[in-house]
């Protein structure tokens, strides 16, 4: 069976020398030792695992739960269930996050809008960026002007 050297298994996968260690020292991997030498040893059975891998983190998917997957695999064990589960787990917490994401651009432009007549202004000891300083929140989470702290 033809073996390959980490820098000839990172080529062949199109991957870095240095994430071929990585997921080694996950156990992701699993080469031999060069007897001689102490190099580490991969099968050509290595190549579909390593894509695998590649292709999991492309969905998402982090390196503890990959190994998870695989272990199911390992066990004869049908690992659909659980990757499934996991990337419906992820697409919620990516919702959520893109819906954070999304709060916080409307909120950065509210604000940058309500700024555009106003001066800059210079810290006096009390006031650090009066820009800053004037904006409040409406219940809808939307940047409002505060008239206390309109410093200019």
């Amino acid at each position: 069976m033809f073996t390959y050297t980490v820098t000839e298994l990172a080529r062949q996968c199109n991957t870095t020398p240095h994430a071929v260690r990585y997921y080694t020292r996950m156990g992701l991997l699993r080469p031999k030792r060069h007897p001689e030498n102490g190099y580490r040893l991969y099968k050509s059975a290595e190549i579909p695992w390593l894509r695998f891998v590649q292709q999991a983190k492309s969905l998402g998917y982090t390196l503890k739960e990959i190994k998870e997957i695989m272990h199911d695999s390992d066990d004869a064990k049908s690992p659909c269930p659980r990757v499934r589960e996991i990337l419906m787990k992820h697409i919620v917490e990516n919702r959520q996050r893109l819906e954070g994401l999304m709060r916080l651009q409307t909120r950065m432009e509210h604000a940058l809008k309500r700024w555009e007549d106003m001066p800059d202004g210079v810290p006096d000891g009390h006031s650090v960026c009066h820009l800053i300083e004037s904006i409040t929140y409406d219940s809808d989470d939307m940047p409002r002007l505060n008239a206390t702290n309109l410093k200019y």
